[in-house]
C-alpha cells in the first residue's frame, strides 16, 4: 500500500464519520476554517492531512485519532518510489540541496529538470516553465 493510498483511506474514513454524524462538507469546513472543496480534497485523498489538522478533526468528529487509521492493520506500507532508508537519506540530501538555492529561476528550472525525469512524456508541470 502506497502513501497515497492510506491518504485515500483517512479521507473515506473522514467521511464516513462525517456522514454518520449528518454533517456536511461545508459545515465541517467552517468548523476547521476550511472550505467545502478543501474537505471534499481530503475526504478524495487528494490533498493529504496534516498531523495537526487530523487531529483537530478527530476532536471535531469526536473519535480517537487512530479512528482514521482503522483497516490498516496487517497490510504492508511500500514506498511510492521503490525506497525505504536510502531513499529517505536521497530525499533528505535532495531537499537541502533544493533549498539552497537561492535563485528562484534556478529552482524552478531544476523542479522542471526532476519533474521531466520523472515522467519524461508529461508536459511542463508548471505554466511559464518548459521541460528541459
Amino acid at each position: 500500500m502506497s502513501a497515497w493510498e492510506v491518504d485515500a483511506h483517512v479521507g473515506r474514513r473522514v467521511r464516513q464519520r462525517r456522514e454518520a454524524l449528518g454533517l456536511s462538507q461545508g459545515r465541517l469546513g467552517r468548523h476547521l476554517g476550511l472550505t467545502f472543496s478543501q474537505v471534499q480534497k481530503y475526504e478524495k485523498g487528494t490533498n493529504r492531512i496534516g498531523a495537526g489538522r487530523l487531529y483537530f478533526l478527530a476532536e471535531v468528529l469526536d473519535v480517537p485519532v487512530q479512528y482514521f487509521f482503522e483497516g490498516l492493520e496487517g497490510i504492508e506500507l511500500t514506498d511510492a518510489a521503490g525506497g525505504g532508508p536510502a531513499a529517505d537519506v536521497d530525499l533528505s540530501e535532495l531537499d537541502s540541496a533544493f533549498a539552497a538555492i537561492a535563485d528562484p529561476d534556478t529552482r524552478q528550472s531544476v523542479l522542471a529538470l526532476v519533474c521531466s525525469l520523472a515522467t519524461p512524456d508529461a508536459p511542463a508541470r508548471r505554466s511559464g516553465h518548459r521541460a528541459l
